[in-house]
């Protein structure tokens, strides 16, 4: 019931909304999303403020713009469809020649029906985005003297801020799944509103729960300058707690289910999502980190380390209509979401009943005086044995990083499930780890 029930939401209130990195279309948004889930916090991060490499820009926000011909229509009208307007435009308001306006137009040749999404966040520019089969009606209609009045009506506002959305459901353990997507682009269905309505549906699904094994952080963050200020304020903790998560993008189509693992593809996120997809046997397709796009190329960073994987039904720029209209809500459907849902909620249920061990004791324990290993050093076969008992328990604290669930450690140190969970009820007894 309640995909239905976000999908429509997206569809009917969410997909309308000019949103940007930064401005009031972002905060329209959330606040829709804490009217169904009060627990959302909304919070504001200043413009200019210095978020590791990078700095939050002025605050954009739009209210209007158009192009007038000749004869007074107006025949493009960011109103109409707000991906008119390449985003963070500068205001403009003046008279110029078709010559001149025809060099700040943009369309897509190879795509004559799609009007395409163009922004221009770093660099202070203006211009309008159309169909191309629109743009050569224009090149025929116009000549190149004719007058037409360009009208923006933007402005920056230097004491403005970043805003996102987080909502925690607690568990037992601070140890935390993280879930992100994003809130920064204007009426785009897959590449924008389908991983806020899977998230949607996962927290109201978890929060439902009681006695849920770990915390569950959801984030709603405009992409790049998002992640980058979100990790830039709570790096340290997350490092401490985050034991996996996924990022949600591009998971609303019926083509195909895709992932992309994180960097060294040796995270619980990893193991969790390629299990989902054989547990429900689904036929997937795995991208290659270097293909990567969206967020996961911060929570990966050199020095961030998170282990977070992404989850895709088709990958970014993998699909035709990606960065264009045609990515609406006949792409992104009903049954599209719920299969996109599915998925991401069985990793993430493996992951929260997944035994992630984390040794306790910088390099290898005295294991003596905890009886835990023999006293007299013996030559025979078994002390020699790579599989001896003590052998076990320091083969199995190796490997207990933090990184590796139990499964994958038992395929490490080659013993099967039942003798690894013995082996790490022992060493949980004796507090070598936790």
């Amino acid at each position: 019931m309640s995909v239905k029930k976000y999908y429509q939401l997206a569809k009917d209130e969410l997909f309308p909304i000019c949103r940007s990195i930064t401005g009031n279309g972002v905060r329209k948004t959330l606040k829709i999303i804490k009217k169904n889930f009060p627990k959302l916090k909304i919070h504001e991060v200043p413009s200019g403020t210095k978020v590791f490499d990078w700095t939050i820009p002025e605050e954009w926000n739009i209210h209007d713009a158009y192009v007038i011909d000749k004869h007074n229509k107006k025949i493009i009208d960011f109103k109409k469809n707000n991906l008119h307007l390449i985003s963070y435009s500068i205001p403009v308001n003046k008279i110029l020649t078709k010559k001149k306006l025809f060099r700040n137009i943009y369309s897509l040749p190879k795509q004559p029906k799609a009007i395409p999404y163009i922004t221009s966040y770093y660099k202070k520019y203006w211009g309008f985005c159309i169909n191309h089969k629109q743009k050569l009606f224009f090149e025929k209609q116009y000549k190149n003297n004719d007058k037409f009045k360009v009208v923006i009506k933007s402005n920056f506002k230097k004491n403005g801020s970043l805003t996102y959305g987080e909502l925690i459901i607690p568990g037992r353990s601070k140890k935390e799944i993280l879930i992100s997507t994003y809130v920064c682009h204007p009426s785009l269905a897959n590449n924008e509103l389908s991983g806020p309505i899977v998230s949607l549906c996962l927290i109201n699904h978890f929060h439902k729960i009681k006695n849920l094994k770990k915390t569950l952080r959801f984030i709603f963050i405009p992409e790049t300058i998002g992640s980058i200020t979100y990790l830039s304020k709570h790096l340290e903790y997350l490092k401490q707690n985050v034991i996996g998560g996924y990022n949600l993008t591009c998971i609303g189509d019926e083509r195909q289910y895709s992932c992309m693992l994180s960097k060294y593809e040796n995270t619980p996120s990893d193991t969790a999502i390629i299990e989902t997809f054989k547990k429900l046997k689904i036929r997937f397709k795995k991208y290659s980190f270097l293909e990567r796009g969206s967020d996961e190329r911060q929570y990966n960073s050199p020095g961030i380390d998170l282990p977070i994987a992404s989850i895709f039904r088709t990958k970014y720029a993998k699909y035709p209509e990606y960065h264009t209209s045609l990515d609406n809500f006949s792409l992104v459907t009903e049954r599209g979401i719920r299969g996109g849902y599915k998925v991401a909620k069985t990793a993430i249920e493996l992951l929260l009943n997944k035994i992630i061990p984390k040794n306790n004791v910088l390099c290898e324990p005295q294991m003596g005086k905890r009886n835990l290993r023999p006293s007299l050093t013996i030559k025979d076969k078994e002390a020699l044995s790579p599989f001896s008992f003590s052998k076990n328990l320091t083969n199995f604290l190796q490997y207990a990083d933090g990184k590796n669930d139990l499964t994958k450690i038992s395929k490490l140190i080659k013993r099967n499930y039942k003798q690894t969970f013995k082996i790490y009820n022992i060493l949980k007894e004796h507090k070598l780890i936790s």
